[in-house]
């Protein structure tokens, strides 16, 4: 396991270094963050990302399962709560009231390392128009299923597993046998590979749905890999961009922005 899984402020600091220097930027290409502006992250954990905005001058919500982890978020984010610039919830997103729980919509909804955790990824994201202003958008940071970490490997215990890549495309029987070999929560890596999705997937998803995509950046080294490795960022190559299917083994990291079809 990577060491700042486990120390909670070193993956607060670098969610929220790594907003800085590459969501919010890409996010600015093509919709601008201003002050005043309302933003909500869905699945904030300590809030690392969404602190980001906070310090840009926007109010935030973040919206978190685990109320363990907003513990930690209310004491590192402490001056904005005391301000009144940011709030934080543990309940379902869908069984929020907008006006009297989250105090309105929303013109940012930001989604990090989220929707490939999310079991009905259609019914999440249509329900966010719900959420978002007619002019807002939405942002979507995540690995696609193939890539070698698609499974998220490096949450396993084991330090072979963790580094190991590609293996969570093995048969699910097999790939069950070897996660409860080693030890490992084989409930959620399993959970993982039931909700795993694909760069055709949520493309389709965001179609059917009645968005549009804004912006969209595929890496073939992940920024967060700079944290991890010591890797500089790098975007996919074109020519493997626009290969469907293939494009998921060798890319890293998606980024998109979608809005509402008007």
């Amino acid at each position: 396991m990577f060491e700042f899984h486990a120390d909670r402020k070193r993956y607060f600091d670098i969610q929220r270094d790594n907003a800085v220097r590459y969501v919010i930027p890409f996010i600015e290409q093509s919709f601008s963050i201003k002050p005043g502006q309302r933003v909500m992250e869905i699945g904030c954990g300590e809030a690392g990302v969404l602190l980001a905005f906070l310090e840009r001058g926007c109010t935030g919500v973040g919206v978190e399962l685990d109320s363990s982890r907003l513990v930690n978020a209310a004491v590192w984010t402490k001056e904005y709560l005391e301000a009144g610039k940011v709030s934080y919830i543990d309940k379902d997103i869908y069984k929020v009231d907008v006006e009297k729980e989250l105090g309105g919509k929303f013109d940012i909804i930001i989604l990090k390392d989220v929707i490939e955790h999310i079991p009905d990824q259609a019914r999440l994201i249509a329900e966010m128009k719900r959420l978002l202003n007619p002019t807002g958008v939405i942002f979507f940071g995540f690995p696609p299923w193939q890539m070698p970490f698609g499974g998220h490997q490096q949450i396993c215990k084991g330090k072979w597993l963790s580094k190991l890549p590609w293996y969570h495309l093995l048969p699910k029987g097999l790939y069950r046998y070897i996660l409860t070999r080693n030890g490992e929560n084989v409930e959620e890596m399993m959970e993982i590979r039931d909700t795993r999705i694909t760069i055709e997937r949520f493309e389709r998803i965001v179609k059917q749905t009645g968005y549009k995509i804004s912006e969209h950046t595929h890496f073939l080294i992940n920024p967060i890999y700079e944290y991890k490795f010591g890797w500089k960022a790098k975007k996919q190559f074109g020519i493997v961009r626009h290969i469907p299917w293939l494009r998921n083994f060798v890319t890293t990291c998606v980024y998109y922005l979608i809005t509402p079809e008007q």
